[in-house]
């Protein structure tokens, strides 16, 4: 981190100040996991919502133990792979310190440092609980813990380092522009997800308005606790106090807002209603939208950006219909088009970097290479993953396990358990 002020307690403060911005940021992206649940979760059958909450809390609890271990090493220690990957041996921080055999002994954490490693946790944890969603009402609890212990070890991890590592990840040493993880977070899961979709294969009945959300209002309280996480997450990856994270939380308000406003306008159009359901839909495509752009963007190109990926992502999630792949809960039209879209508009629109201001293109090349080069690897990683699961342990339920619903059979609870009496 770089600071301005030359009295070194000054640094002193400045850099408290940061760390206590990073910590609070840090809680931030972690409340958006449970905010996915809620998402997701009112959009299911009543009979599959534990289920789909369950893979949103079974990621916290198996991803945060791995970015414990070996996860923060191969995301962000010294380099083993050089551009690639890092030394997962790096990652026991914890363990080093608690154990006596860091470089100091014993425990002496730093607190920049830490709270760093505790903000890009929440990341890996999110982007294994967004990818689920493609699956919902048909998948096994057992099988999904495996699969997102295996993607996020040879998938998250080393995409992590490419886009996240600022001094030796090929991606930002490349030039590529990618703030808060368009590329590292929603291209990756959306890849993923739709690798899964094809996995595991159609619910039963699929076809268009065959399954209403179960709850709206918790879909509602979903989306909005994924807005409130969201100026963390986003604001939080500057990782100081300055005009950047300013900027960052103002297009965080201003893309979601738009992306309202297009999805409502192009679902009034097409189905003649506007929705609740897609107001909430429209705020996470603006949210996508702008994560990758929202450090270079003025906030009326971020505005644009916001309309515009609101309108066209409510048009793409229909095309799921005519292709023929069953993504549950649209990450697919949402985060694999919304993230694809936030990174190419950087090299239009980004401030001092796109076409408009440079009359070069050279930008939109390096923001496409970068997001196809992770959404290959993701989608090819997690089909193989996938289908080694299904294919050995069985990754989908049976048709008479799905009829009876997923929460009972594989949990053994209920969301909504009534009083016999």
């Amino acid at each position: 981190m770089m600071f301005l002020a030359d009295d070194p307690t000054a640094l002193d403060v400045q850099g408290s100040v940061n760390a206590l911005w990073l910590l609070v940021a840090a809680a931030l992206v972690l409340i958006m996991t449970p905010g996915v649940a809620f998402f997701y979760g009112g959009m299911v059958k009543a009979k599959s919502v534990v289920s789909m909450m369950m893979m949103s809390f079974g990621a916290m609890g198996l991803v945060g133990v791995l970015w414990v271990f070996y996860g923060y090493g191969m995301s962000f220690g010294t380099t083993a792979i050089p551009g690639l990957l890092g030394n997962p041996f790096d990652g026991f921080i914890f363990l080093q310190s608690f154990l006596g055999i860091g470089d100091g002994g014993g425990m002496d954490p730093d607190l920049a440092s830490l709270a760093f490693v505790g903000f890009q946790a929440t990341f890996a944890i999110i982007t294994v609980a967004l990818i689920s969603g493609a699956i919902a009402d048909r998948a096994k609890f057992g099988a999904w813990m495996v699969f997102a212990g295996f993607w996020v070890t040879i998938v998250y991890f080393p995409v992590a380092f490419w886009v996240f590592n600022l001094s030796e990840g090929w991606a930002p040493t490349w030039g590529v522009n990618d703030f808060a993880g368009g590329t590292a977070v929603h291209i990756n899961a959306g890849a993923a997800g739709l690798a899964l979709a094809l996995v595991l294969g159609k619910r039963i009945g699929f076809q268009k308005g065959i399954q209403k959300p179960h709850n709206v209002p918790l879909t509602l309280l979903g989306a909005s606790l994924l807005w409130f996480g969201w100026f963390g997450f986003n604001s939080g990856s500057e990782a100081a106090v300055d005009g950047v994270a300013a900027i960052a939380w103002i297009n965080t308000l201003a893309a979601p807002a738009a992306a309202i406003i297009g999805w409502l306008i192009v679902e009034k159009i097409k189905d003649g209603k506007a929705t609740s359901i897609g107001a909430a839909s429209g705020a996470v495509t603006g949210l996508v939208a702008i994560t990758p752009a929202c450090n270079i963007l003025t906030p009326g190109w971020g505005l644009l950006l916001g309309l515009l990926a609101g309108a066209l992502c409510c048009l793409t999630i229909e095309l799921k219909f005519k292709l023929g792949f069953d993504d549950s809960l649209d990450v697919v039209g949402i985060h694999l088009i919304g993230g694809l879209f936030g990174t190419l508009y950087i090299g239009i629109f980004g401030a001092g970097i796109g076409l408009l201001d440079t009359g070069s293109f050279a930008q939109l090349g390096k923001q496409a290479g970068a997001a196809f080069a992770v959404m290959g690897y993701s989608f090819v990683l997690a089909w193989i993953i996938g289908t080694i699961i299904q294919k050995t342990m069985g990754f989908r339920i049976t048709s008479e396990d799905e009829i009876a619903g997923v929460d009972t059979v594989v949990h053994g609870e209920e969301s909504y358990a009534l009083d016999p009496a």
